[in-house]
């Protein structure tokens, strides 16, 4: 059983006490977050000041949700990290400094004394555990669990264990000039005020996700009679597992339109090969030793055709020149990259926090070449979303709890075991770091092995070692 070490800082600089009134928001708290009251009203301020948030892995892209979160004034934020700061994250983190003695510490340590002190109100949780050592139980304390810079496995796991508890999930990730947000928040109402048209609006759906369930006048300031209408409308979510597999496909309306499907981000189609090589290989398309490798190169090269072919996208969207910047970019931070996503991603927790507004649905990716954050809703074509896909996730926990022989305690699933068998999941020790994992020759036999056989013809390395073509469209 692991025991959970955590750090609570909820004193500022000057040892005076951050605590919140119970009978609201105070003069002071009105005072600091004036501008934002102004903008999104004052019971949404008060759903923002009680939330408790769960941040996971605090690298750059952490760091920018982390600062944008607490400067918001949340209740409670807890980092976990159970990595070590190296000489890499202090290129790319700005609550990280070699002159404060930061290398070497556990990066979430280290970055909470000056998260804290952007605003001392905010509670401040430090957990120093691997996160693939956590029982599902312990999700079910926050209200939303963001994940960052993790392997898709294990972003399969915690989104299962948060719909288990009926937590809202949201997952993230940088490589370099790229990136990528995703949210599964289940089932989500908003309130959004808007002018009355001279259509009513009546209850219904209004896509495959989204149905309007009331509409009701806003009460007029005078006694004059109010022309804004306040709707309630409701969004539906897939899991991770669905969205960022072959199970989910594009909307209708971009696949029946020719213009539109060129318009689709082949990072996408990239994203997905990443995340399956890194699931079937163990070990992610970086470093001199992969980027080198033929075999590695094809098998990757083919992974992004074949996602891009199951997207429904034109072949010629895929073009080499992606593939070989992409490949470059895999691992690597870059802080104003950090800083567009994790802004972004943030900026949507208070949107859900506060319910007026329109919450992403359900992925976004990000090209810092272009400077444009695509937004995509990825569902499978048949079944029930939302709170329906819920029993079959419980099924597949169940059945998995069985042959493990842990029935009797739903409570303290080990979804880091039940994932490798049930969820398609490659187990991992919790010591076995990627650096170790990226240098080990025993990855690259595996890799070749796996591919032996392969038709390779096409696939070619630069003197950059990246792949330029090979089922890539043309060049």
């Amino acid at each position: 059983m692991t025991t959970t070490t955590t750090q609570a800082t909820e004193t500022n600089g000057s040892g005076q006490e951050a605590s919140h009134s119970a009978a609201g928001i105070s003069a002071d708290e009105i005072a600091l977050y004036d501008r934002q009251i102004r903008l999104w009203g004052m019971k949404a301020q008060e759903k923002i000041r009680s939330a408790n948030i769960l941040l996971i892995t605090m690298k750059a892209l952490a760091n920018e949700i982390a600062k944008n979160l607490v400067l918001a004034g949340i209740g409670s934020l807890t980092i976990n990290d159970h990595a070590v700061v190296s000489e890499a994250d202090l290129g790319a983190q700005f609550f990280l400094s070699a002159e404060d003695g930061h290398l070497g510490q556990n990066r979430a340590v280290a970055a909470s004394a000056a998260l804290q002190r952007l605003n001392p109100r905010v509670k401040v949780v430090v957990d120093t555990d691997d996160i693939r050592t956590k029982h599902s139980s312990f999700y079910s304390s926050f209200d939303i669990i963001i994940a960052t810079d993790l392997d898709a496995d294990t972003l399969n796991v915690i989104n299962t264990a948060t719909r288990i508890h009926n937590r809202k999930f949201y997952a993230a990730g940088c490589h370099g000039l790229y990136g990528f947000l995703f949210a599964d928040l289940i089932e989500h109402d908003f309130v959004i005020e808007r002018q009355r048209s001279n259509l009513p609006s009546t209850p219904g759906p209004e896509t495959k996700t989204r149905s309007i369930i009331s509409v009701a006048p806003k009460e007029p300031d005078n006694k004059e009679k109010s022309h804004i209408e306040l709707v309630t409308k409701r969004e539906l979510y897939s899991t991770w597992l669905l969205a960022s597999s072959d199970a989910s496909h594009l909307p209708q309306d971009i696949l029946s339109s020719p213009r539109r499907k060129r318009a689709v981000t082949p990072l996408l189609s990239c994203l997905r090969a990443l995340w399956q090589f890194t699931s079937t290989f163990g070990v992610p398309p970086t470093g001199p030793e992969l980027l080198t490798n033929h075999t590695a190169l094809a098998a990757f090269t083919q992974m992004c055709s074949d996602k891009h072919k199951a997207l429904g996208l034109p072949a010629e969207t895929l073009r080499a020149e992606l593939l070989r910047s992409f490949l470059q970019n895999v691992g690597a931070e870059l802080a104003p990259v950090a800083a567009v996503l994790g802004g972004q991603l943030a900026q949507d927790v208070i949107n859900v926090l506060g319910q007026t507004q329109q919450p992403v649905q359900n992925f976004v990716v990000f090209s810092g070449e272009s400077m444009e954050a695509n937004v995509y809703a990825l569902h499978p074509r048949e079944g029930e979303l939302g709170r329906g896909l819920l029993p079959v996730t419980m099924g597949v926990i169940d059945a998995a709890a069985e042959v493990l022989g842990q029935e009797e305690n739903r409570g303290e699933v080990d979804l880091t075991a039940l994932g490798g068998q049930h969820l398609g999941q490659r187990q991992r020790q919790p010591e076995e770091s990627s650096s170790s994992r990226m240098g080990s020759g025993s990855q690259m036999e595996g890799v070749e092995q796996q591919q032996a056989g392969q038709q390779t013809n096409g696939v070619s390395t630069d003197s950059t070692g990246a792949a330029a073509g090979a089922g890539a469209g043309n060049a």
